[in-house]
């Protein structure tokens, strides 16, 4: 599915008077030539595998092959439980459900790169907490999944969803917008509310680069999806109350490439500088290797 820009989408869905999963669903019947239905079986199948890592990545016995990480998931799903959470109970849920998928790729169990492995927890964690709240259907789940899709297929075209080309804005920013918009639009917001979700989650992303701990996908890598579900529930609420990106959505995007284009390669995905060149990192290192 090959989406040019952010205005397409909302050209085609003002076009048709559609939401942007219609026009997302439509692009991909034409570019598949697969019938909506078996798209929307596919989906459906990719949602049970998200539903099954949240859920198994919550076991408190869960650790990576590493040792990095593993259990924090757990511990902050049991904290929210207690009633000794800070964040609200929708926050909450994401934040466990993102460490828990997270955790859960980490100690080889199969998850969906959501666009991709180092940000796979964002937009599971968002979307199921949400059904869990507010109860909406399967049906809607992956409707919003249709529409996530489609605000990552337009950022992998106009710039990229790869750590090593763009840092990790490039991953846990997209993987936030695509998670906003979703959200945005099973809350019943407009296409161009859903458009300006993602741009807000992704210019609050910028810069943000990717330094592995021992070029592993753990530290910080798990953590960071925790913190990016919490953000893209807020990016959705903005939008929802009519804030908007001052910025337009494509011009975000452009600039998330330019920045990343202009990153130093220690950190992009290299492990040759940020975080994984301090010294608690090294040790880690060395003992690993």
């Amino acid at each position: 599915m090959i989406i040019p820009s952010i205005d397409y989408i909302l050209d085609e869905a003002a076009k048709n008077n559609q939401t942007i999963w219609q026009v997302v669903l439509h692009e991909e019947q034409e570019d598949s030539g697969l019938s909506a239905e078996a798209i929307r079986e596919r989906v459906e199948r990719v949602y049970d595998v998200m539903r099954e890592a949240a859920t198994n990545g919550i076991s408190a016995e869960l650790r990576s092959v590493s040792g990095l990480t593993g259990g924090d998931a757990a511990r902050y799903y049991n904290h929210y439980r207690n009633h000794k959470n800070l964040l609200g109970s929708l926050c909450a849920r994401a934040m466990s459900y993102a460490l828990a998928t997270s955790e859960y790729n980490a100690a080889m169990g199969v998850i969906v790169a959501a666009p991709t492995a180092g940000s796979a927890g964002v937009l599971p964690g968002v979307l199921i907490a949400a059904q869990e709240e507010y109860g909406f259907s399967d049906r809607d789940a992956i409707n919003a999944l249709i529409t996530a899709s489609g605000i990552g297929a337009v950022i992998a075209k106009r710039a990229t969803i790869s750590g090593a080309q763009g840092g990790c804005q490039a991953e846990m920013g997209s993987g936030c917008a695509m998670a906003a918009a979703a959200l945005c639009e099973v809350m019943g917001g407009t296409a161009r509310q859903c458009t300006h979700a993602a741009a807000l989650a992704l210019k609050n992303s910028l810069g943000l680069a990717c330094d592995p701990v021992a070029g592993l996908v753990e530290v910080p890598c798990v953590k960071r999806n925790g913190i990016y579900a919490v953000m893209a529930i807020a990016a959705a609420d903005m939008a929802l109350a009519g804030v908007e990106s001052f910025i337009p959505p494509d011009e975000v995007i452009d600039a998330m490439y330019q920045i990343g284009c202009n990153m130093p390669a220690c950190i992009r995905e290299t492990a040759e500088g940020g975080l994984a060149i301090t010294p608690t990192a090294i040790r880690a290192k060395n003992r690993l290797f």
